[in-house]
């Protein structure tokens, strides 16, 4: 049945068999809120380590590492790896999520800026990016099961075929050196590129699976809370490790098995033979150029800003029985996932000398692979890898799921129609997370585009993030100007993206919107590999069918050797630098602008900045500063411009983020208690005394873990490094 044996479909069905049965389990152990919740707040290490290794790794992490380097050489990897540089950061942020002491993030505005208003604003921001993230695992998730399920090419339609000879076309313009090309096949390839075409297709409908996976996902969720969660995260987690390296030793022994060789290191070996030294640039490779080291630091400044203040962060922070088991699992579970991370780009650099020929769209190299490695065993394989898959998108559905609905539960339901009993509150916040669930469903079935809708949620939590950050730190951030902040945020960077298009929609037409950046030809000189000898002989071939029917352009490319030094020449894609999307071309041949309005970049356009001299990394580089500093500065400027909240609230607040959370939870009221009756308790720790600022001296336990994590971090680059100088 589609392409799957009898033991695939056996093993995929009793996955999801267990997936179920911990979510009728967990159900008998919830009493109230918290318990459905947070777990009550029980969980130790290994609970904690898995539950954020599976809460932040979805299907879109495997394949789209495996994609970008497939696409990229090893220098793609980044797409993946960009948030490494602020890892360390979250061993100091996750204590402040425990000592919060809350239920959800929303309790946090409410009890910080004394704010109802501001926490339920949260909870309906926190549930948008939740639908976002889940709307991103599926999609994901989607595209590589329908490669494991290819149609065969005399199965497909008409409109397929013409589909797919479209894609053809574009491969082979693609692989052709830019110098080679004609005036005529350069704007062809520009049109091909608007028009992106397929070239495989499935037997399965993407809607039906993302359905299937969405009922599974609440059947085990809604019924046993944050409680089955965890515990299936923990079953998962190990499904994601293994998926991580069962393609690796079968994709080496092909290659020994086709090049010759006996072990890993041949293979390596192998590999650095045959692929193009640009390859192997970790930094700077030119077809990957955007990952620049300023986009690079842009991005990881706005991830530590803005992680924290996702709504998952709390939940996955929150439920650990203690602080140090908070901070220890949240932050240890992301460096396996950056571990994994490297070993995902090995992988698709295995797959470039294996699949080159075959595989066009980088997408489905992960599909390919588990068919052609996995699928001639017949061990029921390839449905651990489907099984796989969907535990990477469960792991964060489940955990987002509780979380949204934890949220519009407390922060928005519950002030609305109060006095109901725990069971009144339970049943809604399942009703509540089944339809956030679904949302994201709704979204995957209809959005196109994963990497655009990574980059909204990288970006959604600017809103929210000055607020927080300001309101953990300084006692001079009042109520009314986290509104400004907030307002002025949303409005400019969310709100006008979105209407003017819609209210002026001649805006996606006109000429001035539609600059695109000029990226000029990259020149590099290369030793030649093997793979450089083909992609040479091929375009040699095609230019001279072309010159038989007196259609070739430009010069015939020349003849290249192994170990000789060659000049080539990279065009970068041109770029929409206002519009989130692109431009497209529409069904009249016009041009239009898709997506949403950089309305930052539109506004330095109009005060003279030519932007289109810049690159697409700067231009991208530029818009996150600015989105990422503004709020910051407009919250800073409104409150020194306003009254300091009341002192009594602050003082509360301030002093229980000072308090050490224990275990035994009568001994942490005792603990807080003490903190309540004297709020200076802790001042002598603050690293500004008599000021409005709230650091804390660094204790032991903080240095010593922020250095570890910082080296891990730089290991993981050098275990990267080590791994693709092997062989060369």
């Amino acid at each position: 049945m589609f392409g799957l044996t009898v033991l695939d479909i056996a093993v995929i069905i009793v996955y999801f068999a267990v997936m179920i049965g911990i979510g009728l389990w967990s159900m008998r152990r919830i009493k109230n809120q918290e318990d459905y919740f947070l777990g009550g707040r029980t969980f130790g290490k290994v609970i904690q380590t898995f539950a954020s290794f599976g809460q932040s790794t979805t299907a879109d992490n495997s394949v789209g590492a495996v994609t970008t380097t497939f696409t990229n050489g090893i220098a793609g990897i980044w797409s993946s790896l960009l948030y490494l540089p602020s890892t360390p950061v979250y061993w100091m942020i996750s204590p402040w999520m425990r000592r919060l002491r809350l239920l959800t993030l929303g309790d946090f505005f409410e009890e910080r800026y004394g704010s109802k208003r501001m926490a339920a604003i949260y909870a309906v921001l926190g549930s948008i990016v939740v639908m976002a993230y889940l709307s991103v695992g599926f999609s994901a998730m989607s595209k590589t099961v329908l490669a494991l399920t290819p149609k065969p090419f005399g199965q497909l339609t008409t409109e397929e075929l013409a589909e797919y000879r479209l894609a053809d076309e574009l491969d082979g313009l693609r692989q052709a050196d830019y110098v080679s090309l004609g005036d005529a096949q350069k704007n062809r390839m520009k049109e091909l590129q608007l028009i992106k075409p397929r070239k495989v297709f499935s037997h399965i409908n993407k809607s039906m699976l993302i359905w299937i996976v969405c009922l599974i996902v609440l059947v085990y969720t809604v019924t046993g809370g944050l409680m089955a969660a965890f515990i299936s995260d923990t079953v998962q987690g190990v499904f994601i490790i293994i998926l991580t390296f069962l393609l690796i030793p079968f994709a080496w022994a092909k290659i020994n098995l086709i090049y010759g060789g006996d072990s890993f290191y041949d293979a390596l070996t192998t590999i650095h033979a045959q692929l193009p030294e640009a390859y192997f640039d970790i930094f700077g490779s030119p077809s990957a150029i955007d990952f620049t080291w300023f986009y690079i630091l842009s991005i990881g400044i706005m991830s530590a800003l803005n992680t924290p203040v996702q709504p998952n962060a709390l939940v996955a922070i929150g439920s650990a029985k203690d602080e140090y088991t908070a901070r220890f699992g949240f932050v240890t579970g992301l460096f396996m996932k950056r571990f994994c991370t490297v070993f995902w780009g090995i992988l698709a650099l295995a797959a470039i000398v294996l699949y080159h020929e075959s595989v066009h769209d980088p997408d489905l190299v992960w599909g390919y692979a588990t068919l052609d490695l996995l699928g001639p065993l017949k061990l029921g394989l390839v449905g651990l890898m489907i099984s796989c898959l969907t535990a990477a998108l469960m792991s964060t559905a489940d955990c987002m799921m509780v979380t949204a609905s934890s949220l519009l539960t407390h922060n928005l339901y519950r002030p609305l129609v109060s006095g109901k009993s725990e069971g009144h509150y339970l049943k809604m916040g399942r009703i509540l997370g089944a339809i956030v669930v679904i949302g994201g469903a709704v979204i995957a079935t209809q959005f196109d585009s994963i990497l655009q809708m990574l980059k909204f949620i990288w970006e959604f939590n600017v809103i929210l993030a000055a607020s927080f950050w300001l309101g953990m730190k300084w006692r001079r951030a009042t109520r009314i100007s986290a509104w400004y902040s907030i307002i002025v945020t949303m409005v400019l960077f969310f709100i006008f993206p979105i209407l003017l298009p819609v209210s002026i929609p001649g805006i996606r037409t006109d000429t001035g919107m539609l600059k695109m950046t000029n990226p000029a030809p990259m020149v590099r000189n290369y030793t030649v590999h093997e793979m450089d000898v083909e992609e040479r002989e091929n375009a040699i071939e095609t230019w001279d069918r072309l010159d038989l029917s007196g259609r070739a352009e430009g010069t015939r490319p020349e003849p290249l050797l192994a170990g000789q030094v060659f000049e080539r020449t990279y065009v970068l894609e041109r770029k929409s630098i206002f519009w989130t999307k692109g431009i497209s071309r529409t069904e009249n041949g016009s041009l239009t602008g898709r997506g949403n309005l950089n309305t930052e970049l539109v506004l330095l356009d109009k005060l003279g900045f030519r932007l289109e001299d810049n690159s697409h990394a700067l231009n991208q580089t530029i818009r996150i500063v600015i989105r990422t500093v503004l709020p910051f500065l407009v919250l800073i400027a409104a409150a020194l411009l306003t009254k300091p909240d009341d002192k009594k609230m602050l003082d509360r607040f301030f002093v229980k983020m000072k308090t050490v959370v224990i275990a035994d939870r009568a001994a942490d009221n005792e603990e807080m208690e003490k903190s309540y009756a004297n709020p200076g308790r802790f001042d002598h720790l603050k690293l500004f005394p008599r000021s409005n600022w709230e650091f804390d001296k660094w204790d032991k336990v903080d240095s010593i873990g922020f250095t570890v994590s910082v080296l891990v971090a730089v290991g993981i680059v050098g275990i990267l490094v080590l791994m693709i100088s092997l062989g060369g």
